[in-house]
């Protein structure tokens, strides 16, 4: 795990450079809320406002980030109000609560926006429980939260905005349906159930922390979509948290809150976190969760009972996510690896085509952005298919086949890379043979995709010497070889399992 963190491939450094900007926004912030004269309290919630402005926001544009960034508080302050205002009126607070975790899983469906928003939105109402915010911080709340807003935005668009040189990505669209077919239509009422339970649960717990187990619950669903996904990512989310603690007792607990080592230990967890979250939620979470108790450490709560308390509201939280997936409204997750498989396989074709054109003398023909998107689409496949290859999963063959088909996907991409390579070679000239090339791969992802005979490749020939064609031909390799794992004896796909 150590090495799949620290060592995991990171090009043109980008984990390296969001997370030193994490650092850097976050810190501003921090100093900016303290020359305006706010308390440690609206120190603490200016820098986790920043922190969310700078690991939310994921638009694929810098204009499009802006403008998440500046309606950030325009969803967070009304609902930080609110959860001020009925501070002292548990009911409401806590149906208003639930509101709000089902209304920010919901805007999943209008796209990365909506994704930021939400979670802006809970974790303002998150953060109100976790500082015992009432009506009379609001005024010094508010400053902090649109000073930090501010801070992280100058830091991220003006002093080192680094994806003006290199776009973002655009994120893969989510799955289509409608109704209770759609998939964020289904999340909404299963994290708002499961956040109940939570709440109920957690309260039983704790009356004063039970908030963290509806933030474990709301957590899980985060980044997920089938059944499996959200169960994988709630063992790792209460692993990451038993490590945090085991650490918080050998490091926060012993500071007892010392200003120095916790602000430093504290920009440590900040990088920790920005780093790992691409790579791995275990690691994520392990610095998230001694961040908080540093943070309770400089509030001078911290204390090993509280520890003990933290994993007792984590697994609360996290048992109420697994309940609400497996029992309410289930989206299983052969539907969700089966259509993420078939949108990289089409994106395959897209990408074969753009670049044949390319090398053919197209002028507009450019493949560089479908490369782009097919990477996005095979993160997402691996994303869905991590309760199969996970180690504790106990269908063995299940569990080899779905590591054959990432293995095959990845050969994909990997020959695709190359083609697009050559196309992008002024010098490069066109083959005639290309054409046939590509039609033998658009057949065969034809085939994959709709259930047809994928027509048989030729393994054993020459591997041919031009390098278009070479990748063609490891292409269409790749495509014929993922017909078996892509499907059970009974003639279904990898999704079945």
């Amino acid at each position: 795990m150590l090495k799949w963190v620290f060592v995991s491939p990171d090009p043109g450094r980008s984990r390296l450079r969001f997370a030193a900007r994490a650092v850097l926004g976050i810190g501003l912030a921090v100093v900016v809320c303290g020359l305006a004269g706010t308390s440690l309290v609206g120190a603490v919630i200016g820098g986790l406002a920043a922190l969310l402005a700078l690991f939310t926001v994921t638009d694929a544009t810098v204009r499009g980030q802006a403008v998440t960034t500046a309606l950030l508080p325009v969803a967070g302050l009304p609902v930080l109000t609110a959860a001020a205002a009925l501070h002292d009126h548990p009911v409401a607070r806590d149906l208003t609560f639930l509101a709000v975790v089902g209304a920010g899983v919901y805007a999943r469906r209008w796209g990365p926006r909506g994704h930021s928003l939400g979670v802006f939105a809970f974790m303002t109402f998150f953060i109100a429980q976790f500082l015992h915010a009432t009506t009379d911080r609001l005024p010094e709340m508010f400053a902090a939260v649109l000073l930090s807003v501010a801070a992280a935005a100058a830091v991220r668009f003006g002093l080192w905005c680094y994806e003006r040189r290199r776009p973002a990505p655009t994120a893969p669209a989510p799955l289509a349906g409608t109704g209770l077919a759609r998939v964020t239509t289904r999340q909404a009422v299963q994290a708002t159930a499961g956040a109940g339970f939570a709440l109920i649960v957690g309260q039983l717990v704790s009356g004063e922390r039970w908030y963290w187990a509806v933030g474990a619950a709301w957590w899980v669903f985060v980044n997920t979509t089938s059944r499996g996904e959200t169960l994988v990512r709630g063992f790792r989310r209460v692993l990451g948290t038993v490590v945090g603690i085991g650490l918080g007792f050998l490091i926060a607990v012993p500071l007892a809150g010392a200003p120095v080592p916790t602000a430093v230990l504290a920009a440590v967890c900040v990088f920790g976190v920005f780093y790992t979250a691409a790579v791995s939620y275990t690691w994520m979470m392990l610095c998230v969760t001694l961040l908080a108790e540093l943070l309770y450490g400089l509030l001078g709560v911290l204390s090993p009972g509280l520890l003990a308390l933290r994993l007792a509201e984590t697994g609360v939280g996290a048992l109420g996510a697994a309940l609400a997936v497996l029992l309410l409204l289930p989206v299983t997750t052969h539907a969700v690896t089966d259509a993420w498989i078939q949108r990289a396989l089409r994106c395959v074709h897209v990408c074969t085509a753009e670049a044949a054109a390319r090398l053919a003398g197209a002028e507009g023909a450019d493949p560089a952005p479908r490369v782009a998107e097919l990477e996005q689409l095979l993160a997402r496949v691996r994303l869905s298919v991590a309760p199969l290859v996970h180690p504790l999963s106990p269908m063995h063959g299940r569990r080899r086949r779905a590591r054959r088909v990432l293995d095959l996907l990845d050969d994909c991409a990997r020959e695709i890379r190359g083609l697009v390579a050559v196309a992008a070679d002024p010098e490069a000239s066109h083959d005639a043979r290309l054409a046939a090339a590509c039609w033998r791969v658009e057949t065969a992802v034809e085939a994959l995709t709709g259930g047809g005979a994928v027509p048989a490749h030729d393994v054993g020939g020459p591997r041919a010497s031009e390098p278009a064609l070479a990748h063609l031909h490891g292409l269409e390799h790749a495509l014929a070889e993922l017909a078996a794992p892509l499907r059970t004896p009974s003639g279904s796909r990898l999704a079945d399992a």
